[in-house]
């Protein structure tokens, strides 16, 4: 059986994706900005892709990002 990706990761990755913002997400998640970095490296690592990409100052999802967090939204 498949280890699953740890819940603290997936409320990360879902805290960003919604807010644009790693340092927003922090501050949401009462967590530092390199605690979110971790996270979202660690969730990369599992999916074996990149799930996050620079936008200007913000973050934005990849196409395999956005569909993780459609899929959290459900």
């Amino acid at each position: 059986m498949h280890k699953l990706p740890s819940l603290s990761a997936l409320r990360a990755f879902e805290s960003v994706s919604r807010l644009k913002s790693v340092k927003k997400a922090a501050e949401e998640l009462h967590v530092t900005h390199p605690a979110i970095s971790h996270q979202l490296k660690q969730l990369e690592s599992y999916f074996n892709q990149p799930l996050m990409q620079k936008i200007g100052r913000g973050v934005g999802t990849t196409k395999s990002g956005e569909l993780l967090s459609q899929a959290l939204r459900l």
